[in-house]
């Protein structure tokens, strides 16, 4: 599709001013952060601890929670942790590429609020005080851009803050900086023409994951303990998996999505949710806790008025966990079936009953959520992209120029979807039904974190987007090469299958994050973090040191 009209402005000037004013903003920072070297090696996760002081990465390190106690009973400062966060995303940018702007001057005020407000009541103000927290670009911030990946968007600024950002703000949350986005916002990706590309730390010929990799890599190399992602197919679920941290998908209309730049908002033919993602399970727990505690549907009615509930496990039965060990499409790869194993065995072990969970027609799930991505056949999309003359990335092409299933549906072609989704939600509850378990275990993908731009199968995640099921990504194991092997012999389930096999590297690979998923059925947000949380306890997850 050629542009409508003739741009404004040149793709490349508006993207070299996007670069220039982020990193100005990193400059601006005082003390300044270190330099990162001119030549990185593929792994870069140890070159935080070389550049920063012993200071930074004490604090930087802790885990949400364990920050908090410090934080709300006054044994370190808000100034000091919100310093030390500032110049640990600031070396992150320079490693893996994934901010679109540093918060100094805000952040700092509000930190400084924050002290002055303890010393005052000799209390915090809120669950949250201090606490830095990364943001993802399209969630609305006064008086600051809002792109959502698009050249064309760069001028759209934020009028008010998004409601989230209000309710994380008053219970004493600082947002920091700001990550990056893919173009369209539709990859398991992050690369976009205005910020580039958004590299894996464990490996930067690996892609960090979409679209929240900007989180994903940043929360990897503790430039943030927690952030704020969106999910639409995945794009929390896989960046969590993809850079070793976590993240869940929560049910949708429990988080509030006001005052976000999305270009589908407001069309719920396919929910897309906020969610937060972090470098501990209980960092989730306390984002949604806080948030639901706000009760957010008394100013955002089109949320559910479901309060944050304690979850207990079952009294008078084992846990019952189903494996879906594949979707009978694509089968994952050797590290990602280990993991399920080494999952399953363990938790039998110690008391889970484990079934197996078959896949009911997740093919005709993705036939229908993938006809429901873009029910105006990309044009939105494609006006945003091509108005600025700017090139498409070549997984904007995929999804919705070469995606047999984007077209442009009538009110008949629309309405048939939607009874199919429908239709096929039901049926899967009756599934679910007739196996009786609690929750389900499964990939976050068919592979651990693949070459950028070949991250072309959603559907271990899209799946529960369609149901809209909550779904908590977490990591398990690392890719081992030296046990971890594809069998030659195996039988090719699809073309999907054939193409997920020549993406296999075990060489690449090694030493990857491998996590999994964990599902619960729809506003079973508390529970399918509630069991995550006994299981983890119960059979030490992860199996492997994190960084």
């Amino acid at each position: 599709m050629p542009p409508t009209s003739k741009p404004k402005r040149p793709w490349q000037e508006v993207a070299s001013e996007a670069q220039a004013y982020r990193n100005s903003t990193i400059s601006a920072l005082f003390p300044p952060a270190p330099e990162v070297p001119p030549k990185l090696p593929k792994n870069v996760l140890s070159l935080p601890t070389e550049l920063l002081s012993p200071k930074v990465i004490s604090i930087t390190n802790l885990p949400p929670e364990q920050l908090l106690t410090l934080l709300c009973t006054g044994r370190v400062s808000a100034v000091d942790v919100t310093t030390a966060y500032l110049q640990r995303a600031a070396v992150a940018q320079g490693l893996v590429n994934c901010l679109t702007e540093l918060l100094a001057t805000q952040a700092l005020g509000r930190a400084r609020e924050l002290d002055d407000y303890f010393q005052t009541n000799k209390a915090p103000i809120g669950p949250l005080h201090g606490l830095p927290i990364s943001i993802k670009e399209h969630v609305g911030l006064e008086g600051l851009r809002c792109t959502t990946g698009y050249v064309s968007h760069w001028d759209n600024i934020a009028k008010e803050d998004a409601h989230i950002l209000t309710i994380l703000r008053k219970a004493g949350a600082v947002f920091h900086c700001r990550t990056t986005i893919p173009q369209t916002m539709m990859h398991l990706e992050t690369d976009s023409v205005l910020y580039g590309v958004t590299n894996n730390p464990y490996n930067s010929s690996l892609s960090s994951g979409g679209s929240s990799g900007g989180e994903g890599a940043l929360l990897a190399l503790h430039g943030s303990c927690l952030g704020i992602g969106s999910d639409v197919g995945g794009s929390i679920r896989n960046p969590a998996a993809n850079c070793g941290v976590y993240g869940i998908k929560p049910t949708a209309f429990r988080v509030p999505t006001d005052g976000w730049g999305y270009i589908m908002a407001g069309a719920d033919s396919v929910e897309s949710v906020l969610g937060p993602m972090s470098t501990s399970l209980s960092g989730l727990k306390l984002f949604m806790k806080t948030v639901l505690d706000s009760e957010p549907w008394l100013t955002e009615p089109a949320l559910i008025p479901f309060p944050w509930r304690n979850f207990e496990l079952p009294k008078d039965r084992p846990l019952r966990i189903g494996i879906l060990w594949d979707d009978q499409i694509v089968k994952p790869h050797p590290p990602i079936t280990r993991a399920l194993k080494m999952f399953a065995d363990r938790a039998q072990r110690n008391g889970i009953e484990v079934i197996d969970f078959k896949p009911y027609l997740h093919d005709e799930a993705w036939a229908i959520i993938a006809s429901l991505y873009f029910t105006d056949g990309g044009e939105a999309d494609g006006e945003a992209i091509n108005s600025s003359g700017e090139p498409w990335r070549p997984l904007s092409e995929w999804i919705i120029t070469q995606n047999p299933c984007v077209k442009k549906l009538d009110v008949g072609e629309l309405t048939y979807w939607l009874e199919e989704r429908e239709a096929y939600r039901k049926e899967y509850a009756l599934h679910w039904n007739s196996l009786g378990v609690d929750a389900v275990l499964c990939p976050v993908g068919p592979g651990v974190a693949p070459k950028h731009n070949t991250s072309k199968y959603w559907w271990y995640t899209s799946q529960w987007n369609l149901l809209d099921y909550p779904a908590v990504a977490f990591p398990v194991t690392k890719v081992d090469n030296n046990i971890d092997k594809l069998d030659a012999n195996d039988r090719s389930l699809s073309a999907h299958d054939s193409f997920n096999r020549e993406l296999w590297d075990p060489e690449e690979f090694h030493g990857l994050p491998v996590s999994l998923q964990l599902v619960g059925r729809r506003f079973e947000d508390e529970k399918v973090l509630g069991i995550l949380e006994h299981v983890t306890q119960l059979i030490g997850l992860p199996f492997e040191e994190f960084p």
